[in-house]
């Protein structure tokens, strides 16, 4: 036993998003005798309005150690900018004290968040271990976010080889990255799926209705026009919703996203039992949900990278996910509702028969084995 040193991890996870793809991961680190892990949230999982999802961590039987609060009331511009000042605040401080204590420090994805904890550990020179780098959304600010946290990391975990190529280019040199497909599905192997039974008891939405899982977040490059791109949204749904029940997932805290919000609001109004608005589904009945819905619809990455896994055709709208590598079963349309509606009645219920592109299995095992055998 001499010698032996357990390896101390931080999981930094801001929201829903990020913890549902960091899930299987976080099971794989509790069954490791050679990694005592902590988990750090922030972000929306402390924001009331967003659902309070730090509740999901803990539900699911998982410590949060660490929190970092920053409240976050508003969408504009300037809003955005304040709140990733006051993160890298706020996250200054908790680096200056618990910094040094970790081998490797977890970060994950693209949102402004993230990358405001990354840039307050940048003048401390912390040991950063990035997931899902390397990809490309040119509708996006994400996509800064994603490459300065690239930029900043020293370990990589990228879906893709094309990926892998696009870090070592970012980075300027050969960088140790690990081609694992998308870590998010590895829960399909782990977590069992509800019966429609089950999940009508847990959220009251019949799932044996002809319905649509919705997702629709801003654009934040083009965030001028999301007030057309709202209402185009909005003709759309009014019109889908005589015909499918509408489950929706809410837009997290971005630019304008309180646009889509309050476009969704008047929806469920207008149709109480035909529209659903959930906040935080989980990844249990959200699986759930994209398993049984006869399309998906929005501008997710959830779609891109999972839809294909679960036979799905995914109506992809707008430039948020412009420049990121898709499958066959991705269709991408405008914020047109007319194209909207046209797409969803040619593609709803049929299944596609190809596999994805983004599944390769055993992504957890991959990354744990990576940070105990690696040093910064």
């Amino acid at each position: 036993m001499g010698g032996f040193k357990l390896k101390k991890i931080l999981v930094l996870s801001s929201s829903r998003a990020d913890y549902g793809v960091y899930l299987p991961l976080l099971k794989e680190l509790r069954l490791t005798d050679e990694i005592d892990f902590e988990i750090l949230a922030f972000g929306t999982h402390l924001s009331v309005k967003h659902g309070y999802t730090i509740n999901q961590i803990l539900k699911d039987g998982f410590s949060v150690l660490h929190q970092v609060e920053v409240p976050f009331e508003h969408d504009g511009p300037e809003d955005i900018a304040l709140c990733y000042a006051k993160t890298v605040e706020q996250f200054s401080k908790f680096w200056a004290k618990k910094g040094k204590n970790y081998d490797w420090i977890l970060v994950l994805g693209d949102r402004f968040e993230m990358a405001a904890a990354v840039a307050a550990g940048i003048p401390f020179v912390l040991p950063f271990a990035h997931i899902h780098g390397g990809e490309t959304t040119l509708g996006a600010i994400d996509n800064i976010y994603r490459h300065f946290i690239t930029l900043s990391s020293s370990l990589h975990f990228v879906s893709l080889p094309v990926f892998k190529e696009r870090v070592n280019e970012i980075v300027g040199e050969q960088a140790r990255c690990f081609v694992i497909g998308a870590l998010g599905l590895d829960n399909l192997s782990q977590i069992p799926l509800l019966s429609p039974d089950e999940f009508y008891q847990k959220w009251q939405i019949d799932l044996t209705k002809p319905s649509l899982l919705i997702t629709i977040h801003p654009e934040t490059v083009a965030f001028d026009d999301n007030i057309t791109f709202a209402n185009e949204s909005e003709s759309a749904l009014l019109q889908l919703a005589n015909q499918y029940q509408l489950i929706v997932t809410m837009p997290n805290a971005d630019t304008n996203g309180n646009l889509y919000r309050k476009m969704f609001q008047g929806l469920k109004e207008k149709y109480p039992t035909q529209v659903h608005l959930i906040e935080n589904f989980g990844t249990e009945s959200y699986f759930t949900a994209m398993k049984h819905v006869g399309l998906m619809l929005g501008n997710t990455s959830s779609g891109i990278t999972e839809g294909a896994s679960f036979q799905k055709y995914v109506l992809n709208i707008g430039d948020r996910q412009k420049g990121r590598i898709a499958g066959e079963n991705v269709i991408h349309t405008s914020f047109n509702s007319k194209e909207i509606i046209e797409n969803v009645n040619q593609y709803f219920g049929k299944s596609y028969t190809e596999n994805s592109i983004y599944f390769k299995g055993g992504a957890a095992k991959i990354i744990v084995k990576e940070l105990i055998s690696n040093e910064y």
